[in-house]
């Protein structure tokens, strides 16, 4: 008898098909963006959406998101953080 192909879990080794079978999001590379992606995309930004969630909303890959918010000068920092970490000035009284 002969011996089959190793298996692991976590591998792609004896696996047939592609690596990831059911992604978050549809595959798609290279598809030119819409306005109405590049305004959602801003809606999403203003309303400090992370970019992980972005990505399932939009369809697209996170770095295809970021790279595009770059090219469109939209931020995707959080306008909600205070900048270089600083306590208000009611905590350090504590």
């Amino acid at each position: 008898m002969a011996k089959t192909a190793l298996k692991r879990p976590g591998s792609p080794i004896g696996r047939k098909g592609p690596r990831k079978a059911n992604p978050a999001y549809k595959r798609r590379a290279r598809e030119p963006w819409t306005a109405a992606d590049v305004s959602k995309l801003k809606q999403l930004a203003k309303g400090n959406t992370p970019t992980g969630v972005m990505s399932i909303k939009l369809q697209r890959p996170v770095t295809a998101i970021r790279s595009k918010a770059q090219r469109e000068g939209i931020s995707l920092r959080p306008v909600n953080r205070s900048p270089y970490n600083r306590r208000s000035k009611a905590a350090k009284r504590r």
